[in-house]
């Protein structure tokens, strides 16, 4: 299942080479009475720039391909390419730099620490990899996502959408290759989450970032450039 959108699609060529590869990607896990399957054979490949819209029924295994995707978690077969990398033959110390290095996230949930301010937030995985100017590059991410009068409020302060724009700040702060976003305006008003999306776009469009997003919104799906329907676990045309 495929739409194509020219507003929303990167420049691609045809001989861009895949950022993203999965082969064979399976997840199965022992209940104790039985092997549950959560995906089954999922083969991918994403070229650089592209925007992927992962849809589906609840408990279809979009997070589960996104948590494979990511690294997050590990599969029972198969394997996953980022940028070049079987990230498979890495052990978790290793992934877990891959991704500071190549990803950044979006979460329904904001997966904010409410223990720090919009600017600490922003700042953290920059200081988690060692960058020198992790407070300069924070304020001006939270400027561009319009909070630079919010930088010091914690996120309890904060209402539902400025804490997604703290998330987008943070996602970005990296400039990742690639962006991973589950169900970014799951928890938002219609209004607010419509703004989150122009946003959201707006920046991956200026960034060049490949996107990959799971979602049930049939509105914010239809601005990726390609869809990806899973069903039972599998991905169906």
């Amino acid at each position: 299942m495929a739409k194509h959108l020219s507003t929303e699609q990167s420049t691609l060529t045809n001989n861009s080479q895949p950022i993203i590869q999965a082969y064979d990607l399976t997840r199965e896990v022992d209940t104790g009475e039985t092997m549950l399957t959560i995906l089954q054979d999922i083969n991918l490949q994403v070229r650089a720039g592209e925007s992927i819209a992962v849809v589906g029924a609840s408990g279809s295994g979009k997070s589960t391909l996104l948590g494979l995707l990511a690294g997050l978690d590990v599969p029972t077969h198969g394997t996953v390419y980022l940028d070049g990398e079987d990230i498979f033959k890495l052990d978790e110390d290793e992934r877990a730099e891959l991704r500071g290095r190549l990803l950044g996230f979006m979460f329904q949930s904001f997966q904010l620490l409410p223990s720090l301010t919009a600017l600490e937030n922003v700042m953290l995985p920059l200081e988690l990899s060692g960058a020198s100017n992790a407070r300069e590059a924070a304020q001006v991410w939270l400027t561009r996502v319009g909070l630079e009068n919010r930088v010091k409020h914690y996120p309890k302060q904060l209402s539902g959408g400025e804490q997604q724009r703290v998330a987008i700040a943070r996602a970005f702060v990296t400039q990742p290759k690639m962006l991973f976003a589950d169900e970014p305006t799951g928890n938002l008003d219609a209004a607010t989450g419509a703004q989150i999306i122009e946003l959201m776009f707006e920046i991956n469009r200026e960034q060049g970032t490949t996107l990959i997003l799971v979602t049930h919104d049939e509105h914010l799906s239809a601005r990726c450039s390609r869809i990806i329907k899973l069903v039972a676990g599998r991905a169906v045309d």
